[in-house]
């Protein structure tokens, strides 16, 4: 989800794995385009539009730096039977250094384990201060179906 330059996609496409990469804007992948495993879906994630991928299931849901609190459900239902959920973004206290600064762009504490209580299994999750590539307050997840 919101794919960026495919850090994530590039990883999986390379151990010989299909990826659905998603994003409204697939300019940083686009010398991924013509690779048969890969199906590149542009949409606007925050339009108010229905999620373009409803109704489909992965065995992994990855999402990393991006938030869009409505958006939270639809990745939880998108994990398959046996498949995992890694959610990565900046959470509250993130304003000391350096963006994103406002409320909409950071979790709040245990927001992660509220939006997969009673759906998937958390097998990890930290709300935590980290140092690379830069000092960031962040919160993930891992979990499963």
């Amino acid at each position: 989800m919101a794919c960026g330059r495919g850090r994530h996609a590039r990883f999986f496409l390379a151990q010989g794995r299909a990826v659905v990469a998603v994003d409204r804007d697939l300019s940083g992948i686009a010398d991924l385009l013509g690779d048969p495993a890969l199906e590149a879906v542009a949409a606007d994630l925050e339009d108010g539009r229905p999620f373009s991928l409803a109704g489909r299931q992965f065995a992994g849901v990855i999402c990393t730096n991006y938030l869009h609190r409505p958006l939270l459900p639809a990745l939880v239902a998108a994990v398959g039977p046996g498949g995992a959920l890694l959610y990565e973004t900046f959470s509250e206290g993130q304003q000391r250094f350096g963006p994103p600064h406002r409320p909409e762009y950071l979790l709040r504490p245990g927001e992660l384990l509220d939006a997969v209580a009673g759906e998937l299994t958390v097998r990890a999750h930290e709300q935590v201060l980290v140092h690379r590539p830069e000092p960031a307050m962040v919160q993930h997840i891992a979990a499963v179906r």
